[in-house]
């Protein structure tokens, strides 16, 4: 039977409230056995502090024993807070990137997906100044890959990828940026040439989303994190998922943060979680 852990993240936090919600849906799969990583004790609600910080890193130190050690197949992780996190002196932007560390990847990305979009990340967590001087031809082209490859495993054989532009109306022939035709475009060609896929683009950033929306994309690359998270949080915040591509065993998230302001009075829906769990699942087997 596999067995999916499940951290609480921060406990002073939703992260308890919605795993707990989630266990008791009646929504996940059978067959599985789900152990759940955390000390809830550690934590006030509403009231987050260095223990409940140090409670979520303990639940996520151990969830990478057990994943190393085979016990496990698969984790989900309840939402943490990056700023209590690094006060203890965690060196990573954010669980993306100490998953990806734990595990020696260096070919690692972040995807979310959901009941309308699915949006890989070509830059994650970085200033909107610095996007332009982090992209390249063979950056995109490992996001690009690492979500045609996320696709795949879903049991799409041959994944429609847009890959959109960085600047306003795709640059109009560098007219408005020439990232487009310098970098993005060649990009586009390498990944066509290696049969993962069937890559479009540059497209236009503030139409291909709705392109997506209508079914006639698989997914986005997007270029920063809120060109591409804006619209997957408009459209599919209550269902969507953070993934890890690119880690030896899967890594689901719920797409939402701590919410400590509405923590222990039982306002979470838990629908992002339980949708965590079951890609999980689905991933593990």
């Amino acid at each position: 039977m596999p067995r999916i852990l499940i951290t609480l993240g921060d406990p002073a936090g939703i992260g308890p409230e919605v795993v707990d919600k989630a266990m008791a849906s009646g929504k996940l799969p059978e067959g599985f056995e789900f152990c759940i990583l955390g000390d809830r004790s550690a934590g006030t609600p509403g009231k987050p502090d260095a223990r409940s910080a140090g409670a979520a890193m303990e639940a996520l130190d151990q969830a990478v024993v057990e994943l190393k050690n085979g016990s496990a197949q698969a984790v989900v992780t309840g939402p943490v807070s990056k700023e209590g996190l690094q006060a203890l002196g965690f060196p990573f932007p954010g669980q993306t990137e100490y998953f990806a560390h734990a595990f020696g990847v260096d070919d690692f990305g972040m995807l979310l997906t959901g009941n309308t979009l699915t949006v890989g990340l070509a830059t994650i967590h970085e200033a909107l100044a610095d996007v332009p001087g982090l992209l390249s031809i063979s950056q995109i082209q490992r996001i690009g890959l690492l979500t045609a490859a996320f696709l795949k495993r879903l049991g799409i054989a041959a994944p429609r990828i847009a890959v959109a532009g960085l600047n306003p109306h795709a640059g109009e022939n560098s007219a408005f940026g020439d990232e487009e035709t310098r970098i993005i475009l060649p990009a586009i060609e390498r990944l066509n040439a290696t049969g993962e896929g069937v890559f479009s683009g540059p497209a236009v950033p503030d139409a291909v989303f709705r392109e997506a929306a209508l079914g006639k994309l698989d997914a986005v690359v997007a270029m920063y994190h809120d060109q591409g998270l804006i619209p997957l949080k408009l459209l599919d915040f209550d269902n969507a998922v953070n993934v890890t591509l690119g880690l030896p065993v899967p890594r689901t998230s719920p797409d939402h943060g701590t919410a400590f302001a509405i923590a222990g009075k039982n306002l979470a829906n838990p629908s992002s979680m339980i949708s965590a769990i079951r890609l999980a699942c689905r991933l593990a087997v």
